[in-house]
């Protein structure tokens, strides 16, 4: 796929950046709600400095990140579990 250059708008700032076509999608999603999670820090806490939002938005989308991670680990390990008890009952009966 063919590389792009593009420029994103987040929190008033310009950044030019070059990303494969496959990714611009969700890039400019990801930006929309890093935008999103600025205005809404920015409207339920006193907080007008941008750097103090982003790491506030940083923080957030960190934390979710790692709380997914923690739950897929847990999810795959009740899969695999799962997988090994067939693969025992199977190996029985065979």
């Amino acid at each position: 796929m063919k590389d792009l250059s593009i420029k994103v708008n987040i929190a008033g700032r310009i950044y030019p950046m070059t990303v494969k076509q496959e990714e611009e999608e969700g890039i400019r999603k990801a930006v929309k709600a890093i935008d999103k999670m600025i205005k809404d820090y920015e409207q339920n806490y006193s907080v007008r400095d941008k750097q103090d939002l982003l790491a506030m938005s940083a923080l957030h989308f960190a934390t979710q990140s790692m709380v997914l991670e923690e739950k897929t680990i847990i999810e795959d390990t009740g899969v695999i579990q799962q997988l090994e008890a067939l693969d025992q009952l199977l190996e029985e009966r065979l």
